[in-house]
């Protein structure tokens, strides 16, 4: 995720270093990894700041990965409609989104530990509640942890375009993962994407369109809903005539 301008009222222990990896954020000595993840490590050191974050509210905020149903009115101590977010970045948009709609839980995939621990520490600034994070592989936890009809909702903001061709197929929305996503909405919930690539853009609109289980709320593209920020990216873009596009589809009834 690109980095957020603000907005008015827009572990336990320290983390281990990522494992060495190349380019393509494929482990290293592995030519063609099996299965496409939903992140790609990136290189990025922890700051001091980050880490104490960590120690403070790590122990409540970060939940374990288990393969087993995650039991959401436990783990955020209420029962409230439960959105999903994949990659948070630096977590600004996280941040403000929970901020901005404090009746519903956010439970956020991100396996980038500065990430990680930047969520952490606005989570501590804010006095933000309802943010869980799983700094685990969210197809896995998707597969494993969230049962079918069990999200009210799924944000992915700018995951990695993967802008050469020849590397489209490790782009996050494909259909199989959207099967996966629509299957767990309830009925009236919603898969919210967002990127500022528009051959992307594209994709995101033909693989969201070709669900069964999911329907457009819009004739193509959607009006930025009002709870996203806008990011630094966007702001600059705007002024050079470039665009952001929303992609906003609801589980069918």
């Amino acid at each position: 995720m690109t980095e957020l301008t603000p907005t008015a009222s827009a572990p336990t222990a320290a983390p281990a270093a990522a494992p060495a990896t190349t380019s393509g954020g494929v482990p290293a000595g592995v030519t063609h990894p099996k299965t496409i993840k939903s992140f790609v490590r990136r290189a990025g050191r922890t700051t001091t700041g980050q880490a104490k974050a960590f120690e403070d509210f790590g122990p409540r905020f970060v939940l374990p990965y288990a393969p087993a149903p995650l039991d959401a009115a436990s783990a955020f101590g209420r029962t409230a409609p439960l959105i999903l977010e994949i990659g948070f970045g630096m977590g600004e948009a996280t941040a403000h989104i929970a901020r901005v709609r404090p009746d519903d839980n956010f439970l956020c995939c991100e396996v980038h530990e500065p990430g990680v621990g930047a969520l952490l520490k606005r989570i501590g600034e804010q006095e933000l509640t309802n943010i869980r994070i799983l700094q685990h592989d969210a197809v896995e936890v998707i597969d494993h942890m969230l049962p079918e009809g069990s999200l009210d909702g799924v944000h992915i903001f700018f995951p990695d375009p993967w802008h050469k061709t020849k590397h489209n197929k490790r782009r996050l929305i494909q259909g199989p993962l959207v099967a996966k996503l629509a299957a767990r909405l309830k009925p009236g919930g919603y898969l919210h994407c967002a990127t500022d690539w528009q051959p992307y853009a594209e994709q995101m609109l033909q693989v969201l369109s070709a669900e069964p289980l999911l329907q457009n709320t819009a004739t193509d593209f959607a009006p930025q809903p009002d709870y996203r920020p806008l990011t630094k990216f966007e702001n600059r873009g705007l002024r050079l005539g470039h665009g952001v596009w929303d992609v906003v589809f609801v589980r069918r009834h």
